[in-house]
């Protein structure tokens, strides 16, 4: 009798981003757990977020030899499956030659109703094995509420709410929860 093999069908880092680089221009994928999985283009309230969120890290970042990019693949050793693609990613040195890089020191994601419980969960607990990572926020876009994850000898999570400020002492400086929602009602 012949016995089925059983094949892990997930997609592993490097066949992902030679199979990414045929795919037109238009579109957007991350690797999430082995599977390509098309980003959607997102809306006005959450595009504003994301420019006040950039403009200001990228401000910050500039004093200290980094920058702030939308839109870069987050790679991890520890997970040879996943290749995430946050909203905002602040990394130090030269801009990556690629869309990806291994090396962020903050990671933003705007949560989305189609995208929280990813972005809460797989997404969060994945980011949270790249070594160099040392903030994590996970912004509301309907409500003034940022959750802050920050590295410390663990991972420590605070919410920062209306008047406060996220203090980031690695850029030098602070990101008001105002100055994520600038110009949008709540």
């Amino acid at each position: 009798m012949a016995v089925a093999v059983r094949r892990d069908a997930r997609m592993r880092v490097a066949a992902y981003r030679e199979w990414a680089a045929t795919r037109p221009d238009d579109e957007r994928w991350e690797l999430l757990d082995g599977e390509p999985v098309m980003k959607s283009p997102a809306g006005g309230r959450h595009q504003r977020i994301v420019t006040n969120i950039a403009k200001r890290l990228d401000d910050l970042a500039e004093s200290r030899g980094c920058g702030a990019y939308p839109g870069l693949a987050i790679l991890s050793e520890a997970r040879d499956d996943d290749a995430p693609i946050p909203d905002v990613v602040v990394q130090c040195g030269e801009p990556p030659a690629d869309g990806y890089t291994g090396d962020p020191l903050l990671v933003v994601e705007v949560l989305s109703p189609s995208t929280f419980l990813i972005d809460r969960g797989r997404k969060t607990e994945f980011y949270q094995t790249v070594p160099s990572l040392r903030f994590l926020l996970l912004v509301e876009q309907d409500q003034a509420r940022v959750e802050v994850w920050r590295r410390e000898a663990a991972w420590t999570m605070r919410i920062a709410g209306p008047g406060e400020t996220i203090d980031l002492p690695e850029l030098g400086g602070s990101l008001s929860v105002a100055e994520i929602y600038a110009r949008l009602s709540l």
